[in-house]
This record gives structure tokens, sequence and C-alpha cells, in this order.
């Protein structure tokens, strides 16, 4: 007699534990975001260009594909931003004393910002440039 199937791996129980352990997850990333908006004058900066962007949007009635674009932007700025704050951080305690490595390490992080932030721009000005002028 054949033993019965073992069922569907999608339809297995998680362990005990991992749901706690994944929504424990959100909230210490939650944390860090704001623990970064607290340090970081440049997230602050681009949390006050975040609001601007969307009230414009909300303004001129931007369509869908415009509001993909935007969040799209707005979220590679911040991802950008966030990442940069946690490499600064990492050299910080890794390297105390300046080293030529160190010091590249944070202007290549500092580098992507940059281009995530000029990549918005273009965005921006593509989507509310024509409202605008």
């Amino acid at each position: 007699m054949a033993e019965p199937a073992a069922p569907h791996p999608a339809r297995r129980r998680p362990p005990e534990g991992l749901w706690r352990r994944r929504v424990a997850s959100f909230g210490h990333a939650v944390r860090g975001v704001w623990s970064a908006l607290r340090s970081e004058v440049h997230l602050r900066l681009h949390a006050a260009a975040t609001v601007a962007v969307i009230g414009l949007g909300f303004y001129y009635g931007i369509s869908r594909l415009e509001w993909a674009l935007v969040a799209l932007a707005v979220a590679g700025v911040w991802t950008a931003e966030l990442v940069n704050t946690a490499i600064e951080a990492l050299t910080d305690l890794a390297s105390p004393a300046y080293h030529p490595l160190a010091g590249r390490a944070k202007d290549v992080a500092a580098g992507a910002v940059l281009l995530a932030a000029l990549g918005a721009l273009v965005v921006g000005a593509l989507v509310f440039g024509p409202r605008l002028f």
C-alpha cells in the first residue's frame, strides 16, 4: 500500500514564530528609516521634496503612469540615501581613523545618491515641466 503524498510545499504551515519574526523585521526596517530621518539632513530634504512632489501630483492630476514613474524615482532616491547612510555608519565603525579606502567607499555611496537624485530630477522635469511652464 502506498504512503499518502506529502502536502504540497505551498500548503505547509510555516514554522512557529515565522510570522512574528517577519512582522518584527518590518518594525526594524521602520525604526531604521526613522533613525536615518532623525540623523541625516539630506534625508529630511528628500522627505520634504517627496511631500512637495506628491502634492504637485495631486494638484496637477498626473496619470497612473506618471505616478508610477514618480514613485520609482522617489523610491530610488530614498533607497540610495538609506544605503549611503548604512555604508557611512559601517565605514565609520570599521575605520574610525581616516583610510583612503574608507573615504572611497563613502564617496562612491554618495555618488549613488547623486545619480539617483539626478534621475529623479529628470523624471520630475519630464512629468511636471510641461505643466509648470
